[in-house]
C-alpha cells in the first residue's frame, strides 16, 4: 500500500502556548482519514503546519516520498485545501475567482470545473463579497477539487452547507475515493466519520491519542452495563468504576474491561440482572474526549 503523506513528530507552540506536540501518521493512497477532535484540539493548526502556511517548530513531512516544501510548485499542484474559514478576493465575481485560479495550472481545468459548479449549484455571477456562509463553502470545494489533486486536505468542510448539498458533497468524496485520491478530512462533526472514513486519528489537546480503522474502534471494550444486585457496593469497589446511575440495587456505569473478563468477575456476586450494550462511535470517541 503507498504512502502518500507521511508526517513525523510534528510540533508547534506559538510561543510558550502549545499547539501540537510529536503527531505522527501516515496517509495512504486511496483512503479517507479522519483526523477528528474537539474545537481548539489542533487539527487546524497540525494541517495549516503540514501545508506550511505556519512554520513548524519541529517535525517532518513527506509527500510522495520528498520533503513537502513550501517553494516546491509541483508539489502543491497536486494538493487540494479547503480551510475551514474560505477568505477570497472579495471585488471578484464566483466565474472570475475560479477563472484566475485556473491560470495557477498548465492544462484545462474547464470539464471538471462546470461539472463540480453544476453539482453543488454554485451561482458563477454571484461577487465573492455576497456569498452565503455556505456558497463561500461551495466555491472553495469547487476551487480544491477542480484540479483532481493527488491528496485533498480538508478542514471542516461541511459547515454552512445545507443537507442537500452535504449529500452531494459525501458522494464526491467516495467518487474521489474510488479515483485513488488520499483525503484527509477534519471535523468536530462525530457521525460524519462514520459515513466516509476508513481510519481516523483522535487528537485532544495537541496530541494524538488514536490512530485506528474505525471498524477496530467499535471492536474496543467499551460498553455500558446495568446490572441489578444485593452486592451493588462491593462491585463498584472491585470493578473501579465510575457510576453513571444508581437506583436502589441497580447501577449503570461505562465498562472498558473486556466481556469474559467483566463477566468472570461478576461471576462472585449474586446477580439478578445484566444487560451489556455496545458502544456507539460516538460513545467512543466522547470517550477519548472526557
Amino acid at each position: 500500500m503507498n504512502k502518500i503523506l507521511n508526517v513525523k513528530n510534528l510540533t508547534k507552540y506559538y510561543g510558550n502556548t502549545l499547539g501540537v506536540k510529536n503527531v505522527s501518521f501516515e496517509l495512504n493512497e486511496g483512503e479517507i482519514f479522519g483526523f477528528i477532535g474537539p474545537n481548539g484540539a489542533g487539527k487546524s493548526t497540525t494541517i495549516r503546519s503540514i501545508l506550511n502556511l505556519i512554520n513548524k517548530t519541529s517535525g517532518e513531512v513527506y509527500f510522495g516520498g520528498k520533503i513537502l516544501d513550501k517553494n516546491d510548485i509541483e508539489i502543491k499542484k497536486s494538493i487540494g485545501y479547503l480551510p475551514s474559514e474560505i477568505n477570497l478576493y472579495d471585488d471578484l465575481t464566483v466565474k472570475e475567482m475560479l477563472d484566475f485560479h485556473e491560470k495557477f495550472y498548465d492544462r484545462d481545468l474547464s470539464k471538471r470545473r462546470k461539472e463540480l459548479v453544476k453539482r453543488l449549484k454554485l451561482d458563477e455571477k454571484k461577487k465573492v463579497e455576497n456569498l452565503s456562509l455556505g456558497n463561500s463553502k461551495k466555491l472553495g470545494i469547487v476551487l480544491a477539487f477542480m484540479h483532481e489533486p493527488k491528496l485533498l486536505i480538508l478542514d471542516e468542510p461541511t459547515s454552512g452547507l445545507d443537507p442537500i448539498i452535504q449529500k452531494e458533497f459525501f458522494s464526491l468524496l467516495k467518487e474521489e475515493k474510488q479515483k485513488g485520491t488520499t483525503i484527509l478530512y477534519s471535523t468536530h462533526v462525530l457521525n460524519e466519520i462514520s459515513k466516509i472514513c476508513d481510519r481516523v486519528g483522535i487528537i485532544k489537546s495537541g496530541k494524538l491519542l488514536k490512530v485506528e480503522p474505525i471498524s477496530q474502534l467499535l471492536d474496543k471494550s467499551l460498553s455500558y452495563v446495568t446490572l441489578s444486585s444485593d452486592s451493588c457496593e462491593k462491585i463498584i469497589k472491585k470493578l473501579n468504576i465510575e457510576v453513571i446511575s444508581h437506583e436502589d440495587n441497580t447501577i449503570k456505569f461505562k465498562n472498558t474491561i473486556e466481556v469474559n473478563k467483566l463477566i468472570k468477575i461478576l461471576s462472585n456476586y449474586n446477580i439478578s440482572k445484566l444487560y451489556i450494550e455496545q458502544a456507539t462511535l460516538d460513545d467512543v470517541f466522547l470517550h477519548y474526549y472526557e
